[in-house]
């Protein structure tokens, strides 16, 4: 199918395309996450705590790496279309799993977080897509649906691999790898382009800058002050990768399979509010105030997982915490309305750049606040500590974006 083609018929075919992509990327990530714990414990021979720090610094090579290239990624989607790039994202994912299903040191989990967010930007395309195949009135449902992708990803995945996880720490990693390999079959297949050669631009290096990349939210009305939100409110939400294996371990005494049972509940109620709720709740409130209830509910329950007693209460924390999940598709509609068609995948690779740079450092700050109020000679033992702060920091989030109106189309 050529991107002449991109017909009505041939844009429904994209989005299913993205939708499955988004959502078997997430089912590889998400079988990972119940087991990564006890595989850093089990290859470095260290603590609980000692491996929550060594997974700070895992995510920070891999959001580091998304950070630097990409906007590149983007830059190149806008110049030779988006199927090209997607594919080599996907099988960069193929690559990452399967290293890290080998690793015999700690050293190659590194490289292989690394290689993943070298490669591994297909969300960038996948936004991209929705970009070019939908009207700017309808993106923020579809960039819902994207979110919805995530969620059910993080349904199967989690539960899958906490499953699976109790028969070995590797096997996670290797069914991983499996579904990417899927994945790339069927995109090489039946992947359409939707970005026609009249609608391309050609590469330019100094738009990859991963700094120069925030060019093109100054060149944009209204764009810059969305952005600083969004870095605040990725900082404060990224205890959650940084924590939430180790958090419930430490807390609850959490095995894998409860883990991955956390993960899927959660991957269900943000099933729900991106992917059915995110539609109607634009279609009532408006895309500024659906952002803003967003807000509220990531505030909110940032403070309540710091006081939760046990397993049950998390459970039903997670409905307060599902309409965080209409901010990222909120922020990236808006800021989408304002950014001419020909730079939307520039536009997604600075959001991705916001994002990874806000990622690797908070997944730092939040390992290291773990790690260091669990060890022994803490003033204050307590799991807890990184909820509140995080807490605090989306204060500053919520209260920023108050002042912030809407960007105008």
């Amino acid at each position: 199918m050529t991107a002449s083609q991109n017909t009505p018929a041939a844009s429904r075919h994209a989005i299913t395309f993205v939708f499955i992509t988004v959502l078997l990327d997430m089912v590889g990530f998400g079988l990972i996450m119940p087991v990564l714990p006890k595989l850093i414990e089990s290859v470095g021979h260290m603590s609980l705590g000692d491996a929550a720090l060594v997974s700070g610094w895992m995510f920070f090579a891999f959001s580091l790496a998304q950070f630097l290239f990409g906007p590149t990624m983007g830059n190149l989607s806008d110049a030779f279309g988006r199927r090209p790039l997607l594919l080599i994202a996907v099988a960069g994912l193929f690559i990452d799993y399967m290293i890290m299903s080998l690793a015999p040191s700690i050293t190659w989990l590194y490289v292989g977080r690394a290689l993943a967010g070298l490669l591994g930007s297909s969300y960038v395309i996948a936004n991209a897509y929705i970009a070019d195949v939908t009207a700017p009135e309808n993106r923020a449902k579809a960039f819902g649906m994207m979110g919805a992708a995530f969620g059910l990803g993080f349904v199967i995945g989690p539960a899958i691999g906490g499953m699976i996880g109790e028969f070995g720490e590797r096997l996670p990693f290797q069914v991983a790898a499996g579904v990417s390999a899927i994945n790339f079959v069927y995109g090489y297949f039946v992947l359409p382009e939707t970005l026609p050669p009249e609608k391309r631009r050609a590469f330019d290096w100094r738009r990859s800058n991963p700094l120069g990349t925030f060019k093109v939210f100054s060149s944009y009305p209204g764009v810059l002050p969305l952005c600083v939100v969004m870095f605040i409110y990725f900082f404060a939400t990224s205890v959650y990768p940084a924590i939430w294996p180790f958090w419930g371990m430490a807390k609850f005494g959490w095995t894998e399979w409860l883990v991955g049972m956390s993960l899927a509940a959660f991957g269900v109620v943000a099933a729900v509010f991106q992917g059915g709720l995110s539609g109607p709740a634009v279609k009532r409130f408006g895309e500024h105030n659906t952002a803003l209830i967003g807000m509220i509910s990531a505030t909110l329950v940032l403070f309540a997982y710091g006081s939760a007693p046990g397993f049950l209460f998390v459970m039903i924390l997670f409905v307060l915490h599902g309409p965080e999940g209409f901010i990222h598709p909120m922020l990236s509609a808006i800021m989408s309305k304002a950014v001419a068609e020909n730079a939307q995948g520039e536009l997604q690779g600075g959001i991705s750049s916001i994002m990874n740079i806000a990622m690797l450092t908070g997944n730092v700050f939040f390992a290291q606040l773990f790690g260091h109020f669990m060890s022994p000679g803490a003033m204050i033992v307590s799991p807890d500590i990184p909820f509140y702060t995080a807490g605090v920091i989306m204060v500053a989030a919520l209260l920023l974006f108050l002042r912030v109106d809407h960007v105008k189309t």
